[in-house]
């Protein structure tokens, strides 16, 4: 049986694992609503009207309405009012955006222009906190389940359990590290996984989901570990994603517009989680709790590319159609983890901390968008615009880093190939989004503007999704949580206010955002096949389900853009 634990340990510490899992990377691909004030003020539907600096970074051919050059930057807060206090700040200042665009002549009504920007595409910054009832589902429970049903997969498919298990050359069992730790949880008594159960269940020693497991009076196998009535969770993530473009961008005769956009992202995320399951006996009494600390951080970079068109199709009408596409965003990330189980049990036995830690390079992709936009002006006092996008995140991928090779002449290529387990699991857990904004500006008088907007995301998670555990994926061995949520439609609302004065803007712009979702502290398993099959001779088929918890995340954003034109 030690060699069992030994095996277990050896294939966990030595997988040169890179990839990664669904939930963490989903949040990569999409963006927040961010940008100039009159962009963010707008609700972001200015596609088809253009001359803002933030169209650069989703319809290029904006910039190319430009007729001046012009500088300007953006700063503001955000605040999230559904946080809890944990000791972190609901309350952060962001810079936000930057961007410069220099405008050149190149005919009677034609120009060339050059712009360069950042911004601040996805800003991580969130509380989130759950807590409900497990009724005698656990998260242990989970790790004991998933390894006792690959042992007995292995005995029946070898005839015996031998230390050629889990191999360097053979990782083929769906453990993550939340499941190494359980497995290597300190036990107060050695020799504990020759004991029998007792009238109350296992005993102080039988410490939770350990990988030896216990023999029972009959002299079978059995699982070991502590259902729970309950679960506190918390996790406060913070960085951000800064995006860098490049753009070129030009018209022709005031009628047609078009624009090209090179974009770098900066990739910064961490976050700091703690989950603490509430143990019950056989008798439902508390008997102490485990807890699980995770800290991680992502970090890399990528680029994608973006190009796009603006023209009017009635000469002398000032209606105008947007259209533009972007290429995926191949990303290039590193993650680093460290994870810590804490268990605090009342007859003190199996008491301590086990930790593991992390560290791998990958490859994600974000999929295609396409977008098409419509604006119209009425003379020089309003301004309408209206923008629909779509991106079907299913068609994002994920690849694991397999080396590289030198050239003939001594250049170095990275090689990678496709998580296939994973993929799938994308296509099963994300499905394609629409956004759509709509604004308006009105001008009361010449330098003087007001704003309002509406934008809507839809959701970017299928409902019956979840965070699985069991897949034979690199991206599942180097897990370090079990926890998900499935986050549903995005409702932004906002309003702003400009006012210019010779060569200088001042715009001022307000945003709130509210997005629910359901929290799932692990995923609900089944394992229905050990009741009528001859792996009932390890257990009877246990379940271990959980239900969702109703959760938000409602943010406020100010945001002051001050400009200059040249």
């Amino acid at each position: 049986m030690k060699k069992i634990i030994m095996a277990f340990s050896f294939t966990m510490l030595g997988v040169a694992a890179m990839g990664q899992e669904t939930y963490d990377n989903a949040q990569l691909a999409s963006k927040d609503l961010n940008g100039t004030a009159r962009y963010v003020g707008m609700g972001g539907a200015m596609e088809a009207l253009g001359a803002d600096i933030s169209t650069m970074s989703s319809n290029p051919a904006g910039i190319g309405l430009f007729r001046r050059s012009m500088i300007s930057g953006s700063f503001g807060f955000n605040s999230q009012s559904d946080a809890a206090d944990i000791g972190k700040r609901k309350t952060k200042a962001s810079f936000d955006h930057a961007g410069f665009v220099h405008t050149m002549r190149s005919g009677r009504n034609s120009y060339v222009n050059f712009g360069v920007s950042y911004t601040k595409s996805r800003n991580f910054n969130q509380i989130l906190t759950a807590t409900g009832r497990l009724n005698g589902a656990s998260q242990n429970k989970l790790s004991s389940m998933k390894n006792y049903n690959d042992l007995y997969r292995l005995e029946k498919r070898n005839g015996e359990l031998t230390s050629q298990w889990g191999t360097n050359n053979n990782p083929d069992l769906p453990y993550n590290q939340v499941d190494y730790l359980y497995s290597n949880a300190l036990l107060n008594d050695k020799n504990s996984q020759l004991v029998g159960m007792n009238a109350n269940g296992y005993n102080g020693g039988n410490y939770l989901g350990d990988a030896s497991g216990v023999l029972d009076a009959s002299g079978n196998l059995r699982a070991a570990y502590y259902n729970a009535d309950g679960y506190d969770f918390f996790r406060g993530t913070s960085g951000y994603i800064g995006e860098y473009n490049f753009n070129i961008s030009g018209n022709s005769r005031n009628r047609f517009y078009w624009g090209l956009t090179f974009g770098l992202y900066d990739v910064n995320y961490s976050h700091a989680s703690e989950y603490t399951e509430r143990l019950v006996n056989n008798a439902q009494n508390p008997i102490g709790s485990v807890t699980i600390a995770d800290e991680r951080t992502i970090s890399g970079t990528g680029f994608d590319i973006k190009a796009g068109v603006i023209f009017r199709p009635i000469e002398d009408s000032p209606f105008r159609v947007g259209l533009y596409v972007h290429t995926p965003t191949w990303y290039d990330l590193k993650t680093e983890n460290r994870t810590t189980l804490v268990s605090k049990l009342a007859d003190g036995c199996g008491n301590g901390n086990k930790s593991t830690s992390g560290r791998y390079d990958y490859k994600f992709y974000t999929p295609w968008l396409f977008g098409g936009s419509l604006g119209y002006t009425v003379g020089q006092h309003l301004a309408l615009g209206a923008t629909y996008e779509y991106a079907d995140y299913s068609y994002s991928d994920i690849r694991v880093n397999e080396g590289g090779v030198y050239d003939y002449w001594g250049n170095y290529y990275e090689e990678s190939s496709r998580d296939q387990a994973m993929k799938g699991n994308i296509k099963n857990v994300l499905k394609g989004v629409s956004t759509v904004k709509v604004g308006a500006e009105y001008k009361p008088m010449p330098n003087l503007a007001v704003r309002l907007g509406y934008n809507y995301v839809s959701p970017m998670y299928n409902k019956n999704g979840y965070k699985d555990g069991t897949l034979n994926s690199y991206s599942t061995y180097y897990s370090s949580s079990t926890d998900y949520t499935n986050w549903n439609a995005t409702n932004r609302v906002t309003a702003g206010a400009g006012y210019t004065y010779k060569k200088f803007s001042i715009d001022l712009a307000y945003q709130y955002s509210r997005t629910t979702g359901e929290f799932f502290p692990f995923m609900s398993y089944s394992d229905l096949d050990a009741v009528n099959g001859d792996q009932s001779k390890y257990y009877p088929g246990y379940d271990n389900f959980c239900d969702g918890q109703k959760v938000s995340n409602k943010h406020h954003q100010l945001i002051l853009t001050l400009g200059y034109r040249f």
